[in-house]
């Protein structure tokens, strides 16, 4: 399974869905259109500013809210390559395996990596590094199945290819 390394942007406790895409853009179903106003509510300049691998960090409870599949599409559309959390509402977590949005719980990580860090993430083992400062965190790495629907892109896609 392949591995994430861009520039972090951070975020805290409770980010919600709505701030990850605010409700009046769920009239499309488009990623491109959903990515264009990515975390528009909490992070204006988000859009203009994140990276094709770029990679979100956040505190407690990320992608809490309504459970809008539309929130981890339009983060993956963004360009955004992981999202590292202290911890995930369980229906975000799942909506973001099902689209093959890599997410990796590690408080240790989400607390000590700062705003424009630069890091690495090997999804097989669960390691995370912050290049900028030199240290490494063990997150939850993905089981064996989790990892192989994240490898084709979404669980549709796997459920294609077994077929």
């Amino acid at each position: 399974m392949k591995a994430a390394k861009g520039r972090v942007f951070k975020y805290g406790d409770n980010v919600d869905t709505d701030v990850i895409i605010p409700a009046r853009y769920l009239n499309s179903s488009d990623p491109k259109e959903l990515a264009a106003h990515c975390m528009e509510d909490i992070d204006s300049e988000f859009v203009n500013k994140v990276r094709e691998g770029d990679i979100i960090v956040a505190d407690r409870n990320f992608g809490c809210g309504s459970s809008r599949e539309h929130a981890p599409i339009a983060i993956k559309a963004a360009g955004v390559s992981c999202v590292i959390a202290e911890t995930f509402a369980r229906i975000f977590y799942r909506n973001a395996i099902n689209i093959g949005l890599p997410i990796i719980e590690c408080g240790e990580a989400a607390k000590a990596i700062a705003a424009g860090d630069e890091v690495e993430v090997d999804f097989d083992s669960g390691v995370i590094t912050d290049t900028t400062t030199g240290a490494t965190y063990q997150g939850q790495a993905f089981p064996p199945f989790m990892q192989k629907i994240i490898d084709c892109e979404g669980l549709v896609n796997y459920i294609n290819q077994k077929s």
